[in-house]
């Protein structure tokens, strides 16, 4: 997984509340365990008409936003049901930092799992935020993690709170693999020393 220490990029305003994982990955794309190729189908039943061709309305498409690296969202972003599939589709697409009020339980767990920073702030500042995102191609954000600071467009600057070892993990780029392959040492003298004590179970 790759490290998260600072990100500076377009940040793409989707002012709507209770986004569901169908609607940030539609069903359809359900089908693959693989993590790649699902960027073409986040927000899809929103991204495209009916006919397949982009829906210029939806922010994604418009031309200041396709390289966005950062989505800032309604409350309770990411809600319904567990589909991995969501963090998935968003980190294919570019995106590694999604900002919000509240985030569902399951999607905000799953985020940290996959690289992507899920940052809840207070209204206030989701406004403020909102705001900065909504100026096109000037909408650049930078997330400092290592500092746990927001700093927008025109040099200000906003906290925010976030788990110590969810920091850790993203900071160092750690999954729950990586977690468990930073004990190999001691996993491996258990395994000997087992091995020793109990030859008959070898």
């Amino acid at each position: 997984m790759d490290k998260f220490v600072k990100l500076t990029g377009v940040a793409a305003p989707l002012p709507v509340v209770n986004v569901d994982t169908d609607m940030i990955i539609p069903k359809d794309y359900l089908k693959t365990i693989k993590r790649t190729g699902l960027g073409k189908g986040l927000f899809a039943e929103a991204r495209y008409n009916e006919d397949g061709t982009p829906n210029e309305e939806f922010v994604l498409n418009k031309p200041a936003y396709q390289n966005a690296k950062i989505l800032v969202a309604g409350d309770n972003f990411g809600c319904g049901s567990s589909r991995e599939h969501a963090p998935w589709a968003l980190l294919d697409f570019g995106i590694r930092c999604v900002i919000s009020t509240s985030f569902a339980d399951i999607f905000y767990n799953n985020c940290f799992k996959n690289g992507i920073l899920p940052i809840k702030v207070s209204q206030e500042d989701l406004d403020k935020l909102m705001d900065d995102a909504s100026r096109g191609s000037n909408a650049i954000l930078s997330v400092d993690l290592e500092n746990l600071e927001i700093t927008g467009p025109d040099g200000g600057s906003l906290k925010f709170e976030l788990d110590e070892f969810k920091r850790h993990c993203l900071l160092n780029g750690l999954d729950d693999i990586g977690l468990t392959l930073e004990k190999s040492s001691a996993i491996d003298n258990f395994e000997k020393s087992n091995a020793a004590s109990r030859p008959w179970a070898a």
